[in-house]
């Protein structure tokens, strides 16, 4: 997972820390075989059905099936690569702040912060689509002190 996660984070040295828009289809073509790979594993982890998969990444659920089933091999939209990295940034901060197992299990947990109104992480990132999935990443980073 570590170097897909990398690769959704930036590009050379001297763009990081430039945000990723994924506006070009080159860069979009580029990332797509490292983010589905990471979308499959952070599933697993978190135990996700194929509509809450399907949900967080804006797709169909038989769209997520092909994925899963390493079927799928298109490029992935500008929405879907946002709402990919965005998830992938919360699985990370999840693992650097929690044990594996709680980190996996947050996003399960009801939250009655102001931020879920008493969803889990997964259903407001459903609910809420991109700006609540990056809210919920910079929800992380700040617990973990990165803000």
């Amino acid at each position: 997972m570590s170097q897909a996660v990398g690769l959704m984070t930036g590009g050379a040295p001297a763009e990081r820390g430039t945000p990723q828009t994924f506006a070009t289809e080159s860069d979009r073509a580029r990332l797509t075989p490292a983010a589905l790979i990471a979308l499959r594993t952070l599933a697993q982890a978190w135990k996700l059905t194929a509509a809450e998969a399907a949900g967080l990444l804006g797709i169909s659920a038989t769209t997520w099936d092909r994925i899963k089933g390493r079927a799928w091999k298109q490029t992935l939209s500008q929405d879907q690569m946002m709402r990919a990295s965005a998830m992938i940034g919360v699985f990370k901060g999840l693992h650097l702040l929690f044990a594996d197992d709680m980190a996996d299990r947050w996003v399960r947990l009801r939250n009655a912060g102001p931020l879920f109104a008493n969803l889990t992480p997964i259903e407001a990132m459903i609910e809420h689509g991109i700006p609540g999935m990056i809210e919920i990443r910079q929800h992380v980073d700040a617990l973990r002190g990165g803000l």
